[in-house]
């Protein structure tokens, strides 16, 4: 018994959201930690190869840590899935009435009444399988999460980590100036921050400047962090 073409398009979307969320949690993290680092060790040391190597430490603990992370939380869900998944199986062969009501309220809910209320539930109730997906997405609210998918998150994660960590990096493989290479790491990274948070936006909902000043905003506060701390503890006598 295949899979309903509503569902199909339902798990699509949903590995292409997840996809864009473990692209910008990877991407958006590796940027903001590495230019605190970079603007908080150029603010405390004139030498660029304290930067490249205190860099090139935080990229690979950073998307190694980041990567682990995602494919640990997103095995933990598939898990809960399919304990849920287990329990609703047993639901709905020990009290089939009650799981029946559960989607007949669902219906209900959305406006169905009458004949056409009654005919759609038994619908649905007449095929284990819509019955049992029905009650994982719109009961529990849970979205399947596949076998492949906690090393599809820790790869993308990591690659993510990795490229947004690179970017700050760029501007002092083509310049000595420790001072023009943080401000332009600070502005590439910023513009960066910018396109990733207009390009969530778009792909999903909500305003596409808005998202993007959004990112780019906070990324920077946090590199400002790394700043102060490197400008004012860099200058304390040890």
């Amino acid at each position: 018994m295949g899979t309903s073409p509503i569902s199909k398009i339902s798990h699509e979307q949903h590995a292409k959201t997840t996809f864009l969320s473990d692209f910008i949690l990877g991407a958006q993290d590796g940027m903001v930690n590495v230019l605190g680092i970079i603007l908080g060790v150029s603010a405390a040391t004139a030498d660029i190869r304290i930067i490249f190597v205190a860099a090139l430490a935080a990229l690979g603990a950073e998307s190694i840590s980041m990567g682990a992370v995602a494919y640990t939380s997103t095995s933990a869900r598939r898990k809960q899935y399919l304990k849920e998944v287990e329990r609703e199986k047993q639901e709905m062969a020990d009290v089939p009435r009650t799981e029946r009501k559960e989607v007949r309220d669902i219906f209900k809910r959305w406006g169905y009444k009458g004949s056409e209320l009654e005919g759609i539930t038994d619908r649905i109730v007449s095929n284990p399988k819509a019955w049992l997906e029905f009650m994982m997405s719109f009961e529990l609210n849970l979205a399947p999460v596949k076998k492949s998918a906690p090393l599809n998150s820790f790869v993308i994660v990591l690659l993510s980590t990795i490229i947004g960590s690179i970017i700050p990096v760029v501007p002092f493989l083509f310049t000595h100036d420790i001072g023009m290479g943080a401000l332009l790491s600070v502005v590439i990274s910023g513009i960066t921050l910018f396109m990733i948070g207009y390009y969530e936006a778009k792909t999903t909902v909500g305003s596409l400047w808005k998202s993007g000043l959004r990112l780019a905003i906070i990324g920077l506060l946090a590199g400002f962090a790394g700043y102060l701390i490197g400008r004012y503890i860099g200058a304390v006598p040890i």
